[in-house]
């Protein structure tokens, strides 16, 4: 029986691309700005990089912080994911958001 996390996968990456996110290759210790986007054995697993230029701007902005960004942009992908029908967990230690497969 074929296994359901390739699709997933591709599920996951067609609407993170759909909603405008920008995407970097599969591997999980890609350190490009963006969203990677990795199968594990548990499901999917999206991790998010800001680039330097973001990073400079949030510390440039009255009550912004590179942490409040990413709790931003967390929550904007387990939203959009959720409204997709897919289970998300709650973002781990590092910020990366975990999709459970369906067993």
């Amino acid at each position: 029986m074929p296994s359901a996390r390739p699709d997933l996968l591709t599920q996951v990456r067609h609407a993170l691309i759909q909603a405008g996110f920008h995407l970097v290759g599969e591997d999980a210790q890609d350190s490009r700005p963006g969203l990677a986007v990795t199968t594990v054995p548990t499901g999917v697993l999206v991790k998010w990089t800001t680039s330097d230029g973001f990073t400079s701007l949030a510390k440039d902005q009255p009550g912004a912080s590179s942490d409040s960004m990413q709790a931003i942009v967390q929550a904007a992908i387990t939203g959009l994911l959720i409204q997709q029908g897919h289970t998300v967990t709650e973002p781990t230690d590092d910020g990366d958001l975990l999709l459970l497969a369906d067993e």
